[in-house]
């Protein structure tokens, strides 16, 4: 029996999706269904349900709100993890948990980060994911955590279906060119989840893992790629630095993570980022007739 969190999330919908034909049982809440906050609401539903795993997709994404909101973040970042983590430990069970790149925040030149790098967050959303992570230890249950970056998907507010629709509608845009990381299609990490689970992998790799699309780029370029696929041809789309646009929030310059032990553990050939958004927008295209992307 497996719990999924944050299910109506971009990561929990395809989740949703990818597990619809497996074997296992899984088992969708949002918030309306469960309140991860709540330790003993996480208890009740995980004996109820006999809960052998949780795949935490739930999360406080805000990034610059998140300055304003610290003990908001902090309670749904770290310490409803540490709710879903002691409920597993107590229950034998394993926690898949979803951190993030942001733990990552200082400068480090261009090389890509590993897993045992120490973590050096910049703002409150780093900081408490970090946190976050660092509960999971603390509690001694069974994990996978796997961090990734610039999430998208067909489902939510995103960064693709931003730019889909600004470069359809306006005559020019700006986007930053000094902020290189690699996108990440999140079917891509559910199959990865899924598969994981399906062929019982999660049992004896516990740790920490890194997962991204395969590939670099700047949010320019990827804008670029965006508008490219799409077609929308008629928007100038301009390279500015990132102090252009003023942010509480110093983001990482350099947000590439090596994927090596990943694939190395499980085995998983990881797609390159242009052929996942070029899925993605394929996708999109077909819900909306082409004619409309949310903002």
């Amino acid at each position: 029996n497996i719990l999924v969190t944050g299910a109506n999330g971009q990561l929990g919908n395809e989740i949703r999706l990818m597990a619809a034909d497996e074997k296992d049982h899984y088992i969708f809440t949002d918030v309306a269904e469960l309140d991860i906050t709540d330790p003993q609401a996480v208890d009740h539903l995980a004996d109820e349900l006999r809960i052998d795993l949780i795949i935490n997709c739930a999360a406080y994404t805000n990034v610059d709100k998140a300055e304003d909101e610290p003990e908001f973040a902090e309670k749904l970042n770290a310490t409803a993890i540490g709710n879903l983590a002691a409920t597993m430990a107590r229950r034998g069970g394993t926690l898949i948990h979803v951190s993030t790149d942001y733990v990552f925040g200082g400068s480090k030149g261009n090389t890509p980060r590993k897993e045992d790098e120490p973590a050096s967050p910049t703002g409150v959303y780093g900081v408490t994911k970090l946190h976050g992570e660092q509960a999971i230890a603390e509690s001694g249950c069974h994990a996978i955590i796997l961090r990734t970056a610039w999430l998208y998907s067909e489902f939510g507010k995103n960064f693709v279906k931003t730019m889909l629709a600004l470069t359809a509608d306006r005559p020019e845009l700006k986007v930053v060119f000094d902020q290189a990381g690699t996108p990440t299609y999140a079917a891509d990490l559910a199959r990865a989840i899924v598969e994981i689970i399906r062929n019982r992998a999660y049992v004896g790799n516990e740790g920490i893992y890194h997962y991204s699309n395969e590939g670099v780029i700047s949010w320019y370029d990827f804008t670029q790629a965006i508008a490219e696929i799409a077609g929308n041809r008629n928007c100038r789309i301009l390279p500015c630095h990132s102090d252009e646009f003023p942010s509480k929030v110093v983001r990482p310059a350099y947000s590439v993570l090596d994927k090596t032990k990943f694939k190395n553990t499980f085995g998983t050939e990881i797609p390159y980022w242009r052929d996942s958004l070029a899925v993605c927008i394929e996708n999109l295209k077909n819900q909306n007739n082409g004619t409309h992307y949310e903002t």
